[in-house]
């Protein structure tokens, strides 16, 4: 037996800020009834009250962004990591949606950009195969 991700989620000062951007990251709708508080992709589709429905391999998980009160202070314990095949041209892209390019890192033989989003959450970017 093994688990399998559902859903990656977001504690945000604005869900729908953090939700937008991470939308057109992906390439993928917001669903309907975002608001500051509270906003998905993807998440009408598979969860219910009982449980998530099951992902296919085939399929992206479901991205949840929750409005908390408290603010983020230090680095992310966990973190995406996402890959593009031209990682310089969606780095610009990010940039002009609201992210921030952190540092480029070569580490281990392994290279990747550091970036955060509107909220200054962490996530790499890296060539895609």
């Amino acid at each position: 037996m093994s688990i399998q991700l559902a859903c990656i989620a977001f504690d945000c000062a604005d869900a729908l800020v953090v939700g937008r951007f991470w939308s057109e990251a992906l390439g993928r709708p917001l669903d309907a009834g975002a608001s500051a508080e509270f906003a998905s992709i993807g998440f009408a589709a598979r969860r219910e009250r009982d449980g998530w429905r099951p992902v296919e391999r085939a399929d992206e998980p479901t991205w949840i962004f929750a409005r908390v009160p408290e603010s983020k202070t230090v680095k992310n314990r966990m973190h995406p990591d996402v890959t593009a095949s031209d990682v310089e041209s969606e780095i610009t892209r990010l940039v002009d949606l609201g992210a921030t390019r952190v540092a480029d890192r070569d580490e281990y033989g392994y290279r990747w950009t550091l970036m955060t989003d509107p909220e200054g959450n962490e996530f790499d970017l890296a060539q895609a195969l």
